[in-house]
């Protein structure tokens, strides 16, 4: 008779839909790292996945929704933060959450974006920003560097790209960060604390995607884009988001907007306690 052998349990796997893994994501993609960096957010937070909500839009990064053990939606292209608006207002009491890409979120869906912000939707946004749009074949979108080459910019980029903290904050958001796939320790902490922060919170993660963009901008392996991200990060915590750079030369991380300000589900509720209590007065 041999030795019974106890199986070993990963101490984050209640965490994922284990049914669903191993993931569909290319070797090398950081959204299994930001995934990863995600649930350990969620773990040292002890949040309860009864009240957490993840909405995902169409692209790589929208998978993640489906590999979360939590209620989680898969929305159309661009309508994820749409849908995590309505879910917020339905029930204030649920963390909502908005893992998705940079096309998702700012091309087709950046008019939500802008609006969420606006209002100050109390929900967490988190986007991997790969410059491209990978799952559909590596077509330019709106944070495609200048000059860089995609299927659909074979000769180089024209489009001047979006700056998404500076976007973010010019909208309203009251936490704005930015970090890289390689900042796991800072980008999980930066997740904690926009988890925990009332208001629309916004964290972009500069992310490689070796097989298509990378390939084509001659970036050579994920190894390769990491220790570009290692050589030419520079954080810079409280800059001005309309100075902080993303090129393939430098790139700006660090947090760079924390402030309060009263939520848009505050602000209905105080309006409907203020209605109330001039009806209850005859001012009405």
């Amino acid at each position: 008779m041999g030795e019974t052998q106890e199986l070993v349990v990963h101490p984050l796997a209640k965490y994922l839909r284990m049914d669903r893994i191993p993931h569909i994501w290319c070797e090398g993609c950081g959204n299994g790292i930001i995934l990863n960096c995600f649930i350990r957010a969620l773990d040292e937070l002890k949040i309860d996945l009864d009240k957490l909500v993840v909405v995902s839009g169409i692209g790589c990064m929208g998978r993640a929704a489906g590999y979360l053990n939590c209620d989680s939606f898969h929305t159309t292209h661009g309508r994820a933060i749409a849908l995590a608006t309505g879910i917020k207002l339905a029930n204030p009491e649920l963390k909502v959450v908005v893992l998705s890409g940079d096309g998702d979120l700012f091309a087709i869906g950046g008019n939500h974006f802008i609006h969420a912000a606006r209002r100050n939707i109390d929900i967490t946004v988190i986007c991997a920003n790969n410059f491209n749009y990978g799952m559909t074949g590596g077509q330019h979108g709106p944070t495609t560097p200048l000059d860089a080459r995609t299927t659909t910019t074979p000769y180089g980029n024209i489009e001047h790209p979006f700056n998404l903290v500076h976007l973010a904050a010019a909208a309203g958001a009251v936490y704005v960060a930015r970090w890289t796939a390689l900042h796991v320790r800072r980008l999980t902490k930066s997740m904690e604390k926009a988890l925990q922060k009332k208001g629309f919170t916004f964290i972009e993660v500069i992310s490689p995607c070796p097989e298509i963009y990378g390939r084509y901008n001659k970036l050579g392996t994920a190894l390769d884009m990491m220790k570009m991200y290692r050589e030419i990060s520079e954080i810079k915590h409280g800059c001005d988001p309309a100075k902080a750079e993303v090129s393939p030369k430098r790139i700006v991380v660090g947090e760079f907007v924390d402030l309060e300000k009263p939520t848009f589900e505050e602000s209905v509720m105080q309006q409907i306690a203020d209605v109330k209590k001039r009806i209850s007065e005859g001012g009405i």
